[in-house]
């Protein structure tokens, strides 16, 4: 690990810590070339010049240092549609841990490896069945091959390899059984392997066309994550997914506090199933305002189940300090492979 990787690192752990705020959801556009079932942000997309730009990124990326450090996950749409994307990653891995999330269409070698040697720590390709019937699901032929190319041009850019690239599941009910074979392509490939839980309440997400998983499913996804080491998330989140599934007690959701969402237009919001309420707008006021006026408010927040989505978990795993437990499994599971 660079010394520069190290400081980064050092950063995001001391805010974790401290109680300051840590991670943003950044979308830097909702124009999409897919057209997946779960998701319908490209309706929502806005011409170029309308998006975020490259000025306003670059004074976001200044706002956040002064509130602490954050992994900062990249995302759209398809965050490949901006040819200003290697400047962006370069922004924000200034100071903060830049993580990239894409359908794998538009991946090159020569742009993966642009990424890289802008600071990009981690990127992650979508994948949601181990087979074409990916295709079927993201409304275009050949996605299948391109996302699992993508992952070994990424793979094959990385200074380290397949430490820093994973695979990336929605997990739903007609993709539930194929969730060993998904692992195994991950682990064919060398690179680790992300799953969340499908959001089917939150704001522009696919309604009456994916079902969540049948309950129970924790035991079977324990089992799947004891014997794939390379699955990176925290043991804990899938012990609570059979609770959220069955309507039975769940925490109060963190959103908002050391984790919040900016859309494409500039929009801030406590989570991103929440983007059609912003609190305020970066193009029109400091973002530790806005932050600071989420904070005091968060009845709607704290009383909200509608997810038990893996960036809700992020948070609340990790918020007020963070457990021994889940530090320990930040230590061993996430930097897997």
């Amino acid at each position: 690990m660079s010394w520069k990787e190290l400081k980064r690192e050092m950063g995001f752990a001391c805010s974790v810590l401290t109680r300051r705020p840590y991670n943003l959801l950044l979308q830097i556009t909702n124009r999409c070339n897919m057209k997946c079932t779960f998701c319908d942000f490209p309706r929502n997309a806005v011409t170029p010049e309308n998006e975020l730009s490259l000025e306003d990124l670059r004074c976001l990326s200044d706002q956040l240092s002064g509130m602490g450090r954050f992994v900062v996950s990249i995302e759209g749409g398809e965050p490949f549609v901006r040819p200003d994307l290697v400047e962006i990653v370069r922004l924000f891995s200034r100071d903060h841990i830049a993580v990239l999330y894409t359908n794998g269409w538009y991946v090159t070698s020569e742009n993966a490896r642009e990424l890289f040697d802008a600071g990009l720590a981690q990127a992650g390709v979508s994948v949601d069945y181990p087979d074409r019937r990916h295709d079927d699901k993201r409304g275009l032929p050949g996605s299948f091959d391109r996302a699992c190319h993508a992952v070994d041009l990424f793979r094959g850019a990385a200074p380290h390899g397949g430490k820093q690239v994973h695979i990336m599941t929605v997990l739903m009910r007609d993709n539930a059984q194929d969730l060993e074979d998904l692992l195994k392509l991950s682990a064919a490939h060398g690179v680790g392997h992300i799953v969340t839980l499908l959001s089917d309440r939150g704001f522009r997400r696919g309604k009456g066309v994916d079902e969540l998983p049948a309950f129970p499913i924790s035991e079977s996804l324990l089992d799947l994550w004891k014997r794939h080491p390379h699955w990176r998330f925290w043991r804990e989140y899938l012990e609570r997914m059979d609770d959220f599934l069955s309507g039975g007690s769940m925490p109060p959701c963190r959103a908002g506090l050391q984790t919040f969402n900016i859309d494409h237009v500039g929009n801030v919001a406590v989570c991103i199933e929440k983007i059609h309420r912003p609190s305020g707008n970066i193009r029109r006021e400091p973002l530790a305002e806005i932050h600071a006026r989420i904070t005091a408010d968060r009845k709607d927040a704290e009383n909200c189940q509608d997810c038990w989505t893996a960036c809700r978990a992020f948070g609340q795993l990790m918020s007020d300090g963070g457990s021994l437990r889940n530090w320990w499994g930040m230590a061993r599971r996430m930097r897997s492979q």
